[in-house]
């Protein structure tokens, strides 16, 4: 079977956003140097160097704690490029050697890709891989639960998706310096999945529906208000990526990050800018930040967001 990505596969997703089930407790994340753990605290799977034996239903194979975070962050990501799957502390080729293991297993597949002028390896899971994470999910009690994705969703939007993760990794160095633990990533489909969910829901049932949304702008004022979005030009405005965190002492925080590419330009890159995220701007591979304006609602000057190019 072949393994690696076909560019022309552009849509293999079938995320878990399900909210919650029976049992479990809310389990506090402790700061690690390895901001990926949290996406494995819902998982049922091997933590430590050493490889343990995993059933889960049709599947069955060793995996180590390493090869867990791998398959949880692409998932997570939808795409990583290989080399940032590697640990924090290996300076070793030995995560190549883990991510070829798991494309042998049929857990994900691999794809050659230049990001900017760099050259890389960009990592995915497949459906079997992603079967396998939501059939190791523990119950719990009304938490959100991390998504996970399988395949490409488009391919015209890669370069900017190979970047979300690098983007992850650096942010949560300014959280850790805040005293924040990440616990759940969102990507922007699945808030704009619960957007479009909100929108429609009148129309369920009803065999007069044209389809169309049936909310006013106050009622989608206040969706955005409860979920924490802005509204720029009557618009809601969506980060690429959410970052739902935890504090020291319980607080709960969230951190929304855009990455800025090269192609954001006009309304559409002032609109993210008056929005307030976090931004990253990418030139080559590389990633540079910028805090944002938490929330303002106020447009400001374009260029903010050309100079997160420069």
């Amino acid at each position: 079977m072949n393994r690696d990505i076909d560019a022309r596969d552009i849509d293999l997703d079938r995320p878990d956003s399900s909210r919650g089930g029976r049992g479990g407790g809310q389990d506090r994340i402790t700061p690690t140097d390895e901001p990926r753990e949290a996406l494995t605290r819902d998982l049922d799977l091997p933590r430590g160097p050493r490889r343990e034996r995993v059933r889960r239903d049709s599947w069955e194979g060793d995996l180590r704690g390493s090869e867990v975070r791998m398959l949880a962050t692409a998932g997570a990501f939808r795409v990583v490029p290989m080399d940032e799957l590697r640990r924090p502390d290996d300076r070793t080729q030995a995560h190549r050697k883990e991510i070829e293991r798991l494309r042998g297993m049929d857990l994900v597949r691999t794809m050659p890709y230049i990001v900017g002028r760099d050259r890389t390896t960009l990592v995915t899971l497949t459906e079997r891989g992603r079967d396998l994470l939501e059939a190791a999910r523990r119950e719990r009690s009304a938490e959100p639960r991390q998504a996970f994705y399988a395949g490409v969703s488009k391919s015209r939007e890669l370069a900017h998706d190979a970047r979300v993760h690098q983007a992850y990794l650096e942010v949560c160095k300014r959280l850790d310096q805040r005293g924040l633990t990440v616990r759940r990533v969102v990507l922007e489909q699945e808030l704009k999945r619960d957007y479009q969910t909100f929108l429609q829901e009148p129309n369920r049932g009803r065999r007069e529906s044209t389809g169309r949304p049936q909310r006013d702008a106050d009622e989608v004022a206040r969706w955005a208000r409860e979920h924490s979005l802005p509204i720029v030009d009557d618009h809601v405005q969506f980060p690429d990526l959410r970052l739902e965190c935890e504090g020291r002492d319980g607080r709960q925080e969230i951190e929304d990050v855009e990455v800025i590419t090269p192609h954001y330009r006009g309304a559409h890159a002032a609109a993210k800018v008056s929005a307030g995220f976090t931004r990253y701007g990418a030139i080559g591979a590389r990633l540079s930040g910028a805090s944002g304006s938490r929330r303002s609602g106020r447009g400001r000057d374009v260029r903010l967001a050309e100079e997160m190019l420069s």
